[in-house]
């Protein structure tokens, strides 16, 4: 029986969690939150697409560098250290 009554208790905590959801500071906020218009959304999408070319680019980049200009910087300009 004791394994059952800890079920029940840990089911109320999380019972007693959800009902808690809809107020206090994340309450408003849910409150407030609206589906986004068409226009916002594929804004938000081209934005979204435009960051993760930029940073694939940049890390792209980075690694034509450390591959190709990496070893040759190593041998010619750093063999003499």
């Amino acid at each position: 029986m004791a394994f059952l009554d800890r079920a029940r208790h840990v089911q109320d905590q999380f019972d007693g969690r959800l009902r808690g959801v809809g107020h206090g500071k994340f309450g408003r906020i849910l409150r407030m939150a609206r589906k986004p218009a068409v226009d916002e959304y594929v804004k938000v999408l081209e934005v979204t697409w435009l960051g993760a070319v930029i940073i694939g680019t940049v890390g792209f980049i980075i690694y034509i560098f450390f591959t190709q200009a990496g070893p040759w910087l190593w041998n010619n300009v750093f063999s003499g250290l």
